[in-house]
């Protein structure tokens, strides 16, 4: 059975209720008492939920809700589906068998720093802990304690982080190196909305293969130009296993960019939540080592990531980007509202809320575009139906369930930016769902056709989306953009090998399996992973 561990609080709404009595029963380990719902919400966010009892299937959980009347304090209930359990320490439905915690009724409660008093506890530059004793500034929210109570690392989310970085500063923040605004809405340049490109990115994730070559190459035929006569772009975050690299080489040659989407892409997802620099370092610098390789991309082109599960890593994931020149990240999503948001630098503080899987945003300065995702509106009819939340890849749209759907999906979405601010539209698949029906990839075809006969429209990658940024362009001078003109924009040469080369190989990291990896370049001796991503640290050849 496969796992899904983010089947999470969406399903979960399928069963919702309120309890609206005063008092419950809450068990705790002398016998359980009556006490109030006030009682049990003292303190407690309102987004976390928690046990009444670990009697039962631990499939029940509660939260704190002050939705009645009179904003009196009500428990909500929520049970998770048949077959599954609630993970209090992850706070998300996952298969039983996976669910090691049904004996704990609650998150254990961490102590949090004082870092507001009325009158101040410590010397300047420094902020006291939990225990009052006082400790610098700069140790807090560093990746590791140094309080003895460790309240030091517990209040270190965007909105807390002693050291986070300053809220946007249009005075400092200036083009071509930082892009700030207070909202996130504000056009770069001042430039009126009527003479910006709306650009449209198409991203993919996942291996490319023979299992979804025949996509890309229907997408991008090779005759579909933008209006400035360059074929349309699209950028691929490549996984490494079961990837053809004579396949990613030859999406290289044709114009698109190729991204990483990490080396293991292991199904945990607090692996990447919580993960150390060296293991951000090892996923995906080391991803870019196998794909420059055996794809003989030798141009530095792959500067940009994202992150699995779109689980960002926080401060460590960024840190080691800006170590390793990664230009950008495009895992940050942005929820629904009513005027898109531009692509940022995180050298000042991110302007929405942090939201989408773990909420685990950068809190400190970084050198590092976000190629933010906003979230699409998937309403059926959004002139009618009641709100619903957005979905930042289109395959998590899950009532698209028709190729009509769909259409009114893109066009719709597409209004919402070209008729504001013209914020760059993501539209983000695995291409299986793409391939999952004909009239699916067959709307996509129609929609880029369509979109393509206006004379403001540009699918572009999403590197080109920073370019226009760092110098913005006004419609009518933008055939002489000098980093979209047609000299830069042809496809030249021919593919690089006609049959690469299958290697079948093997690795101590993955015992048992055998591999096979195409690529036009020689054969290593392992299997690349992620102590060996060359593929020459072991000499296991007899």
């Amino acid at each position: 059975m496969a796992r899904h561990p983010f089947l999470c609080l969406g399903v979960l709404l399928l069963a919702y209720t309120v309890i609206n009595a005063t008092r419950v029963k809450r068990q705790e380990e002398e016998g359980g008492d009556d006490v109030t719902a006030e009682q049990l919400c003292d303190g407690r966010p309102g987004d976390e939920y928690f046990r009444l009892t670990t009697d039962g299937d631990c499939r029940e959980v509660v939260r704190c809700d002050q939705g009645g009347e009179n904003s009196v304090t009500r428990l909500a209930t929520v049970r998770c589906p048949g077959g599954l359990a609630f993970d209090i320490d992850r706070q998300t439905c996952d298969w039983k068998p996976h669910v090691k915690n049904c004996d704990k009724i609650e998150k254990p409660r961490k102590v949090m720093p004082i870092l507001k008093t009325d009158e101040p506890i410590c010397s300047e530059g420094k902020l006291a802990c939990g225990s009052g004793d006082c400790m610098e500034k700069e140790l807090f929210c560093n990746g590791k304690p140094d309080c003895k109570d460790e309240s030091d690392e517990n209040a270190c989310t965007v909105e807390l982080d002693p050291n986070r970085a300053p809220d946007c500063d249009t005075n400092q923040c200036r083009l071509p190196d930082c892009f700030c605004s207070a909202d996130g809405t504000r056009i770069p340049g001042a430039i009126e909305p009527n003479q910006v490109p709306q650009m449209v990115t198409i991203t993919f994730n996942g291996a490319v293969n023979v299992d979804n070559i025949d996509l890309y190459e229907q997408i991008f035929n090779g005759n579909r130009h933008n209006p400035n006569g360059c074929q349309i772009r699209g950028t691929f975050f490549v996984s490494h296993k079961y990837t053809n690299y004579a396949a990613v080489q030859e999406l290289h040659r044709k114009g698109h960019e190729i991204s990483v989407f990490s080396l293991t892409h292991k199904d945990d997802p607090q692996y990447w939540t919580s993960g150390s620099y060296d293991d951000w370092l090892a996923e995906m610098a080391g991803g870019r080592l196998i794909i420059e390789r055996f794809a003989n991309i030798t141009d530095a082109s792959i500067i940009g990531v994202r992150a699995p599960y779109l689980r960002v890593g926080g401060n460590k994931q960024f840190e080691m980007m800006a170590d390793q020149y990664f230009v950008y990240d495009a895992s940050i999503t942005a929820p629904l509202g009513r005027v898109p948001i531009w692509p940022y630098t995180l050298y000042f503080r991110m302007p929405h809320k942090c939201n989408g899987n773990a909420h685990n945003c950068p809190s400190r300065s970084h050198p590092v575009w976000e190629m933010v995702m906003n979230e699409l509106d998937r309403r059926d009819d959004p002139t009618f139906d009641e709100s619903l939340p957005g979905c930042h890849v289109v395959d998590s749209c899950s009532n698209i369930q028709t190729g009509e759907q769909f259409a009114r999906l893109l066009r719709h979405n597409f209004n919402r930016h070209y008729t504001t601010n013209r914020a760059p539209l993501g539209l983000h698949f695995h291409a299986s769902w793409l391939k999952s029906k004909k009239e699916f990839r067959d709307e996509l075809i129609k929609f880029i056709e369509e979109m393509l006969e206006k004379n403001d429209v540009y699918f572009t990658s999403l590197i080109q989306v920073i370019q226009w940024m760092q110098n913005p362009t006004e419609l009518s001078q933008l055939r002489d953009f000098q980093e979209w003109k047609q000299d830069k924009c042809d496809v030249k040469g021919q593919p690089f090998c006609s049959l690469p080369n299958a290697c079948p190989l093997t690795t101590r990291e993955l015992p048992g399996e055998t591999l096979r990896l195409f690529t036009c370049m020689e054969c290593p001796n392992n299997y690349p992973w992620i102590l060996d991503p060359t593929g020459e640290g072991f000499n296991v050849r007899k």
